[in-house]
C-alpha cells in the first residue's frame, strides 16, 4: 500500500541498529560549530520569548502564537480531529500558559513547556468528548486524518490510514503524530510526554509496526507458497 502522501514508507523495513551506525558519517567540525551556533540562538531566543511572558509582556504571547501557532492547531486537529475543537484546545492552552507561567522553571524549553500543555489539553478534551458520547448513546468519535504530508491522497487510501491510526493506542498515535507529521524530536517528544527518548522510539517503531500491519494487504495463499 502506498504511503499517502505522509513521510513514512510503509514498505520499507525499518534499519537495524548496526546497519544505521555503519552508514553515520561523522559531522565536519564546521558543520557542527553551525549546529552548535544554531542550537545556541534557538535556546536565547526561547528564553527570551519565555522571559517576556513571564513579565507580563503581551508582545510575547503574540510572539508565541505568530511562531508556534500554526504548529499548535495542526497537531490539535489531528488529535482531536476537527478544527473547531483544535481551534477551542489552542486558546484553552494559551489561557492556561498565561495563569502558569510563573511556575515554569526553564526545565525544559519554553516551547515544550507549551505544547506539553497543548497535549494534556487535547487528552482532556478528547476524554470529556467521549464520556459524553457515553452517556448521550452517540457513535464514538472520530479521528482526522492528519493531512500535512497528504494533501492528495486518494480517498480509500486517505482513510484507510485514518481508521488505521483510530486503532492505535492513544500514546502511540501522539507519539506518532508528533514525530512523523509535526516534526518534534525524541528529546521534545519525551519532554512533552514526559517519558524517556528511549520510550519515545521505541513507541515509534511500534506504532509504525502496528500501522504496517494494519494496511499492508494481506499475502495471497500462492505468494506465502513461494
Amino acid at each position: 500500500m502506498g504511503t499517502m502522501g505522509l513521510a513514512l514508507p510503509w514498505e520499507a523495513k525499518i534499519p537495524q541498529e548496526s546497519r544505521e551506525r555503519e552508514r553515520r558519517l561523522e559531522p565536519s567540525n564546521q558543520f557542527a560549530d553551525g549546529a552548535r551556533a544554531a542550537g545556541s540562538e534557538a535556546s536565547a531566543e526561547d528564553a527570551a520569548l519565555a522571559a517576556a511572558c513571564q513579565a507580563g509582556d503581551l508582545r510575547g504571547f503574540e510572539k508565541l502564537y505568530s511562531l508556534h501557532g500554526a504548529r499548535m492547531k495542526s497537531l490539535a486537529r489531528n488529535l482531536l480531529g476537527n478544527q473547531s475543537d483544535a481551534e477551542d484546545a489552542v486558546q484553552e492552552t494559551f489561557l492556561k500558559v498565561q495563569r502558569a507561567i510563573s511556575s515554569f522553571r526553564g526545565q525544559s524549553s519554553f516551547v515544550t513547556w507549551t505544547f506539553r500543555i497543548l497535549i494534556n489539553t487535547c487528552y482532556d478534551a478528547r476524554r470529556s468528548r467521549t464520556r459524553k458520547k457515553e452517556v448521550s448513546g452517540e457513535d464514538s468519535e472520530e479521528h482526522a486524518l492528519p493531512e500535512r504530508r497528504a494533501p492528495g491522497a486518494h480517498p480509500s487510501l486517505r482513510l484507510a490510514l485514518e481508521r488505521a491510526l483510530a486503532e492505535l493506542t492513544e500514546h502511540q498515535r501522539s507519539v506518532f503524530l508528533l514525530y512523523e507529521v509535526e516534526g518534534f524530536r525524541h528529546a521534545e517528544i519525551a519532554d512533552m510526554l514526559a517519558i524517556s527518548e528511549a520510550a519515545s522510539k521505541n513507541t515509534l517503531f511500534q506504532a509504525k509496526k502496528n500501522l504496517r500491519q494494519m494496511l499492508e494487504p494481506p499475502r495471497s495463499s500462492a505468494a506465502e507458497a513461494r
